[in-house]
């Protein structure tokens, strides 16, 4: 069966799969007209620098109608592979939009540098650079509605993979975060990865939303050059594990899937293993649907608001 599933996947072109192609450099040409960018919209969101030098910024969303109280502060990264995604993608800003309003957060999604051009560890470091700048900047909707003691750093795919690294490192620097208290993480359909294929990987490895060839394309694309798909960036079961500091500090993890990904065994083994350290963590991984599914039809992301908010305020 893994033979004839692995033919399967050959099929697949993954640079046509990501509207991209690889140019002589080792550089990706992505195509603008695949990737669908949307403004902010000035009565709810607004974009603001956090390191010109490296063209990093972040979109901060309101709630629609934001209540007088301060509001919990949600840090996001979008997902992509590490190789594709902006905070101003339609489907992201949807996401977040819709987030912020239905859990009365002030949510800010944070850009990072893409790979190959910038290979890990360069998101995690721009996703601490972004943890570090939200409790400086001078900005008047975070002044005003942000409540810094209710800080979770969230993430989709990649971004929940880089929203767990960041929390690893966050978490070993927390005296240095004040006034930022952070309350947990939240890891949505984290992008994880391995050499040896899963059941899951093996069961949909032709995945039509997120086939397995698109996954070691990026991993290839991603990782230190020279690193397979066991480097602990993207196996955090093979190698370095959870920081203890994380039990100590008392965070809550959420980590959500779906069966129809075929990352959720790693997924539920992230979880697991988080678990076994002694972390308090909510796994929420239903049936059927698809990677990312709650972000390509937002009419589907409901039943994820409502696992949201109860984690937030059990966290509060």
């Amino acid at each position: 069966m893994a033979a004839e599933n692995n033919s399967l996947a050959s099929t697949i072109d993954p640079y046509e799969f990501i509207h991209s192609s690889l140019n002589p450099d080792g550089t990706l040409a992505r195509d603008p007209e695949a990737f669908v960018t949307t403004p902010p919209d000035i009565s709810n969101s607004k974009d603001i620098p956090i390191n010109p030098a490296n063209n990093t910024w972040a979109r901060v969303f309101l709630p629609k109608q934001p209540p007088p109280n301060k509001l919990p502060l949600l840090l996001y990264f979008h997902g992509g592979g590490f190789v594709i995604g902006s905070p101003d993608k339609a489907n992201f800003h949807e996401f977040c939009s819709n987030i912020a309003t239905e859990l009365a957060v002030i949510l800010v999604s944070a850009g990072y540098r893409l790979a190959p051009e910038h290979r890990l560890p360069a998101a995690y470091d721009d996703g601490m650079e972004a943890l570090r700048w939200v409790k400086t900047v001078q900005d008047d909707w975070l002044r005003d509605h942000a409540d810094y003691s209710n800080c979770f750093i969230m993430g989709s795919s990649a971004g929940g993979n880089l929203a767990y690294r960041v929390g690893l490192r966050a978490a070993q620097e927390t005296d240095h975060l004040s006034p930022l208290k952070i309350k947990g993480l939240i890891l949505h359909q984290p992008f994880l990865g391995g050499v040896r294929r899963t059941e899951s990987e093996l069961r949909i490895v032709n995945d039509p939303f997120f086939p397995m060839a698109v996954s070691d394309l990026m991993w290839e694309l991603c990782l230190p050059v020279g690193a397979d798909r066991d480097h602990p960036y993207c196996n955090p079961t093979a190698g370095f594990g959870v920081s203890e500091k994380i039990k100590q500090l008392g965070w809550r993890v959420l980590v959500t899937g779906c069966d129809g990904d075929p990352m959720i065994d790693r997924q539920m083994e992230l979880a697991k293993m988080m678990e076994n350290k002694g972390i308090k963590v909510v796994g929420r991984f239903g049936e059927g649907e698809y990677h990312g599914f709650e972000i390509i039809d937002s009419s589907k992301a409901k039943p994820l608001h409502l696992v949201l908010l109860n984690f937030i305020s059990n966290s509060i």
